[in-house]
């Protein structure tokens, strides 16, 4: 058995016996009351899951394992360049709860690389696929291919006790981990760049070697790899995509069904496509506004009309976060050192300083703040990855991190299917009903 695997096996042990300890005591402990508008509003912070990965504090934002985002990018190992961190440290940090070695994080490397090898069908399929098809769609059904090769599918169909789910599910993240930028890239370079595609360089971190798939061997630009697959690997279980995944993974699918529909839910405008759609604003703004150098006063302008047609700005506001996206303050410290008088991220700093007073004077915004697709994709299009209807592909290749992370601890620790009851307006109204009558009585 691995190391990784091995250390994986007895933390998990230890908690499953924890939580089957804590249960039979405290199992009928109430520990939150649900509202009508919690129920009618999408489920808002309702305690309803556990997720061990990370852990989102409204005020404190994103913490892995207890680290914040700049813990992280002090504590885990670096790329090459000693600059950002390397994704494999966060990866193991998230399974283990332990920040790796150097030593570590290089063997996690080599094995990922070995696994890499994505199975021809997968290209096969995807080559008969339009080109113009959106990226995201092509990369879910590259994921439900590659489904082919699941060693839990295998051993379920087999015969397997259940307390053993954990030992093939691990090795389906670990393999299914690593052949993501390969297949990425694939769609990358066969729906932008002619299918010239690019072999992967076994000599490169699994980042680093991404980014030079895609095209892109730029030191630079190999380090906002390493930062932004580290950054936007996990957001806690409450998430769409982390959720899609959890519930998918919960009925017992593996971990390439459980990711493909995790990638159905990041495909959203309301989740992983606003990145996209920030682009997008961005520019039409600029083109309406007739220069790429807008000032504050103009910027403001177009907001206010924005605002006042009825539209959101996009990359701003947060189910949860009620400060600034820690994850876009690690991107803009990132371009401060290592990008200068860009006018696309300029303007994304400016709009940084206009929006939120906008969003508070009207008086209904809990957070007026910026989130982490407010930057990202600036940071991209500086260095020459244009193409932004794929921005949410790199997100979905780093959001693999934590949701498959956290579907091995789901299946160490025997959860069971995700099953919660649902309500009909007529029961709504009874309840409503019986309450009045009872307040009437008292």
């Amino acid at each position: 058995m691995d190391p990784l695997k091995q250390l994986f096996r007895e933390k998990a042990l230890d908690m499953r016996n924890k939580i089957k300890a804590m249960l039979k005591e405290h199992g009928e402990m109430v520990v939150d009351q649900v509202t009508l508008s919690q129920i009618y509003g999408g489920a808002r912070n309702i305690k309803s899951m556990v997720w061990i990965t990370s852990d989102l504090d409204p005020e404190e934002g994103i913490k892995f394992r207890g680290y914040s985002i700049p813990e992280l990018r002090e504590l885990l190992p670096k790329g090459q360049d000693n600059k950002e961190p390397r994704p494999e440290g966060l990866f193991w940090l998230m399974l283990v709860g332990q920040i790796p070695t150097q030593e570590q994080v290089e063997w996690l490397t080599l094995q990922w690389t070995h696994r890499s090898n994505v199975p021809e069908h997968v290209f096969r399929t995807l080559d008969a696929l339009p080109t113009g098809l959106h990226p995201m769609t092509q990369f879910t059904i590259a994921i439900a291919a590659m489904q082919s090769e699941s060693i839990f599918a295998r051993r379920y169909e087999e015969g397997i006790h259940k307390e053993e789910y954990w030992s093939p599910t691990y090795e389906d993240v670990m393999n299914l981990i690593a052949r993501l930028p390969r297949v990425a890239a694939y769609i990358y370079r066969r729906s932008f760049h002619g299918s010239k595609h690019i072999p992967p360089d076994i000599n490169m971190d699994w980042a680093g070697n991404f980014a030079h798939m895609l095209g892109f061997d730029n030191p630079d630009f190999r380090s906002l790899m390493r930062l932004y697959m580290t950054i936007h690997a996990d957001h806690e279980g409450g998430n769409a995509s982390a959720h899609t995944s959890h519930l998918v993974g919960s009925t017992l699918s593996d971990a390439y069904l459980s990711f493909a529909g995790a990638m159905t839910a990041l495909a959203g405008p309301l989740h992983g496509l606003a990145n996209q759609e920030v682009v997008a604003w961005i520019y039409k703004m600029l083109d309406a506004l007739g220069t790429q150098s807008p000032s504050k006063d103009q910027i403001r302008s177009y907001v206010k009309a924005t605002i006042d047609a009825g539209q959101v700005i996009p990359g701003y506001g947060h189910a949860v976060l009620r400060r600034p996206d820690p994850r876009f303050i690690a991107q803009k410290s990132f371009a401060e050192r290592n990008i200068k008088h860009d006018n696309i991220v300029q303007v994304v700093w400016d709009v940084f300083e206009v929006v939120p007073p906008i969003l508070e004077s009207l008086g209904k915004v809990k957070n007026p703040w910026p989130n982490v697709d407010a930057h990202s994709g600036a940071l991209l299009i500086h260095y020459g990855l244009t193409e932004y209807s794929f921005y949410t592909v790199l997100f979905g290749v780093s959001r693999a991190l934590g949701v498959l992370a956290q579907l091995a601890w789901s299946r160490a620790l025997g959860f069971p299917l995700e099953r919660p009851k649902s309500i009909t307006p007529e029961w709504t109204e009874r309840q409503i009903a019986n309450q009045a009558q009872s307040a009437a009585l008292s």
